[in-house]
């Protein structure tokens, strides 16, 4: 039994992080990789299924039967292995070896893209299957290099029999399930609270800004001003919003990404009108910040009206209306 070669290569003991060629690869090691990769795909295809199964049960049920199939591969991987090489199997993984492709985590994806993830899951077939490609070819022995070349085979068979349940599975009533789920997902997820922050950020820091401008006339003063109101109101309403609640009830996803969203949008929403005054001309710069107020909030409204189903006219109303008050009450500090 040759199972010492799998474990005598200084070749698995890299410094600095080297990862290692393909092309030095023993047997031993190819099938651990192999199995490996088996153990990989078929976790994160169950981390798959778990993620989408609630909004998209169909599409789970297509990554489980492909994270089982996975594990038929791995089963069979491991009785050659042990055939061939004894129990001991080498620890070698993809980050190992140069020129596989990193795998996201699923809890890297929020909001959760039921698209990405299937291209993600072709993209780990294809990969798996070139994988295969080359190891039967690099093998000598003819058992090993017999199952890598079926196992080659079969993860074509396999990307194409994903593409069938898909076609099966997915009809044109799931498409347009699933097509309505992830518009209320980007809804819940990312467009309420990038508005939620853009509305604040623009709104509430026109007071401040436009009150220190006409109080001081100095332009520096005013930007630093408007600095340290937009970074304040995204800092506090990142927090706000990420502890609200955690989403596990309302559909509203991560609140850490939900926290972000909201917390950059606040912050930008108060430093467009704040950039202007980097413009040494006080006049100048006054009269751009008040035209990009007013591109602000139309462009608020707008997105009211494309995605929260506010007519147009009503949105622009609540937005103007808010928004010119909060102005004037800058002005009217100001001036005093």
């Amino acid at each position: 039994m040759a199972s010492s070669d799998a474990f005598s290569s200084p070749r698995l003991a890299r410094r600095g992080g080297e990862k290692l060629r393909f092309e030095e690869l023993t047997e031993p090691q190819i099938l651990a990789l192999a199995i490996s990769l088996e153990e990989d795909d078929a976790r994160i295809y169950e981390q798959y299924a778990d993620a989408v199964r609630e909004s998209y049960p169909e599409s789970a049920q297509i990554f489980a039967q492909m994270a089982e199939e996975e594990h038929r591969h791995r089963r069979r991987l491991l009785e050659l292995y042990q055939e061939k090489f004894g129990d001991r199997i080498p620890l070698i993984r993809r980050q190992d070896v140069r020129g596989f492709l990193e795998r996201r985590p699923v809890w890297l994806m929020e909001p959760i893209d039921i698209e990405k993830i299937r291209r993600q899951a072709e993209a780990a077939e294809y990969e798996t299957r070139i994988f295969y490609r080359r190891a039967a070819q690099k093998s000598q022995d003819a058992a090993i290099r017999k199952l890598l070349g079926d196992l080659a085979a079969e993860e074509s068979v396999h990307e194409a029999k994903a593409e069938a349940l898909e076609s099966s599975l997915i009809t044109h009533d799931v498409q347009a399930r699933e097509a309505e789920t992830r518009r209320r997902q980007l809804l819940l997820q990312v467009i309420q609270p990038g508005l939620a922050g853009l509305m604040d950020g623009s709104v509430s820091t026109l007071a401040p800004i436009f009150a220190a401008a006409l109080a001081t006339h100095d332009t520096w003063s005013t930007f630093l001003v408007g600095l340290a109101a937009a970074l304040g109101a995204g800092i506090s309403m990142a927090f706000a919003e990420g502890m609200s609640d955690t989403g596990l009830i309302t559909g509203r996803g991560s609140p850490w990404f939900r926290g972000t969203v909201t917390g950059v949008m606040t912050a930008l929403g108060g430093l467009f009108h704040t950039l202007p005054f980097l413009i040494p001309q006080f006049r100048t710069a006054l009269g751009v910040a008040i035209a990009v107020v007013v591109v602000e909030l139309i462009t608020i409204a707008w997105i009211r009206r494309r995605y929260m189903d506010t007519p147009f006219l009503s949105a622009v109303f609540q937005v103007v209306v808010g928004g010119f008050l909060v102005f004037l009450t800058g002005i009217l500090i100001g001036s005093a």
